[in-house]
């Protein structure tokens, strides 16, 4: 019976481009839909309602590389305070 060796196979490692474009987008499509917001307008009032960061936060729990949760969640309260302000969003009347 003959044994059987295992041989190393030695794998040359390729140079990988470290980029930030990928952060980059991500970090600006967390600002677009942080930004909107459901604004329900009756004639007594307005009552807003931050879809854009119920949306991101999903997003974000459920992003597989969780490397930068943190960061993204101050992107999101940002832009939300920021859509806030300038009203940005949908607007229901009722």
């Amino acid at each position: 019976m003959a044994t059987k060796t295992k041989r190393s196979i030695k794998k040359k490692s390729v140079p990988t481009a470290n980029t930030d474009g990928p952060y980059l987008l991500k970090l600006v499509l967390y600002t677009i839909v942080g930004t909107q917001w459901l604004w329900f307008e009756t004639s007594t009032g307005s009552a807003p309602v931050p879809i854009g960061l119920l949306i991101g936060l999903v997003f974000a729990m459920h992003e597989h590389f969780q490397v930068d949760r943190k960061i993204e969640y101050a992107v999101l309260l940002a832009a939300m305070l920021a859509g806030f302000v300038a009203k940005v969003g949908v607007f229901v009347s009722i």
